[in-house]
């Protein structure tokens, strides 16, 4: 039977073994399952753009759910940014205690409230891929539910045009194996298939009759931003406030994360200074940084910290520049290049709920 969904498995940087038991459990309870392919490939921002992970990943031409312990909109513009295209689908698992899936609050917002006009980029090919963030469940039959749900819901995608091999490609460097997983026979879920003999095409069988797609590949931990072009709308200020080489522009005159790797490690300023919040560091503390959605859709948002004078965020994306500015040995220069276009020259704008919010707290007798 023809592959319907490729269910993609990035395995977590930690060693902690309740991650590898819920990344086994899935795997096991999966096997055998008909339309369904699983592969396994390492955290999904550590993989290198010439690795064998992604060139395998790149190679995938039909509907993808991709599991990782990473926010779902940070886990797409990473494959995003590997080539790796296609429609954002929505999980149920994706929005935790509603019941349903889409969000018309939030999609008239952003047609009562259009952004800029955004660079050209290619067109998308035809299929989903759907991102589930392995940290919101413990259990794992809610994650093969919702892969089985959806391998049922989604009809197999045209072909789509599979990239271009580089160097030796992925051939003889991504290995079929059996995977003696604890507890495989006895699942939960579709039984494993009966054993049958492989065809050229086809993955070689496992004793038990079930194999899994497993790249080989040891990347190195990364830092480095991602860009949301969903949200991007090319402003350029990250190009502007990055003094290290980071960002660039392609033919289309669009922003690029040109030099991911002279990123500092640990820094997210530019993401800061973002003012569309399009910019992502995936692995930061700080939900909002790290790709999480908004709770409530958008809407006003106040930084009461302000009001009681703590530095604001271009403030502190200023001074964490300045700090990697002299670790590398070079002179801060805090407030004097690249600030914000947005913040200069801004003519005067109607009064809005943030002014009358900040009248009231004057007002307060505090």
């Amino acid at each position: 039977m023809p592959v319907k969904l490729t269910v993609v498995i990035s395995q977590s940087r930690s060693k902690n073994p309740r991650h590898r038991q819920l990344e086994e459990e899935i795997v096991a309870r999966l096997l055998g399952t008909r339309g369904v392919e699983v592969t396994l490939v390492p955290h999904l921002y550590d993989l290198k753009p010439d690795g064998t992970g992604v060139l395998c990943l790149q190679g995938v031409q039909g509907h993808m759910v991709v599991l990782s312990w990473l926010y779902p909109r940070a886990a797409f513009w990473v494959l995003d940014r590997f080539g790796v295209r296609g429609h954002e689908g929505r999980s149920r698992l994706r929005y935790l205690g509603q019941e349903e899936t889409d969000d018309p609050d939030r999609e008239a917002a952003a047609e009562d409230n259009p952004l800029e006009p955004k660079a050209p980029r290619p067109p998308l090919p035809n299929r989903w891929i759907y991102c589930l963030d392995l940290r919101a469940y413990e259990d794992p039959q809610v994650f093969v539910d919702e892969i089985l749900r959806l391998s049922q819901e989604i009809t197999p995608p045209q072909p789509v045009p599979a990239a271009a091999p580089s160097g030796n490609g992925h051939t003889g460097q991504v290995a079929f194996v059996g995977l003696s997983l604890p507890g495989a026979a006895a699942s939960q879920g579709t039984s494993p298939a009966p054993p049958a003999e492989s065809k050229p095409d086809e993955p070689p069988a496992a004793p038990n009759g079930t194999a899994v797609r497993k790249v080989d590949e040891q990347p190195q931990r990364r830092w480095y931003p991602v860009i949301d072009y969903s949200r991007c709308t090319n402003c350029l200020e990250c190009l502007d406030f990055c003094l290290f080489g980071v960002y660039g522009v392609d033919q289309a005159e669009a922003i690029v994360v040109q030099q991911p790797d002279n990123c500092r490690k640990g820094c997210p300023a530019c993401s800061r200074v973002c003012p569309a919040g399009a910019i992502i560091f995936p692995q930061h503390k700080t939900p909002a940084i790290a790709g999480a959605e908004e709770e409530g859709g958008g809407g006003l948002k106040i930084d009461l910290s302000k009001l009681f004078g703590a530095p604001d965020a271009l403030e502190v994306a200023v001074q964490e520049r300045d700090r990697e500015l002299v670790a590398a040995g070079r002179e801060a220069v805090g407030m004097s290049v690249g600030v914000p276009k947005r913040q200069q020259g801004r003519p005067p704008q109607p009064r809005d709920e943030l002014d009358d919010l900040i009248d009231a707290v004057e007002e307060l007798d505090l």
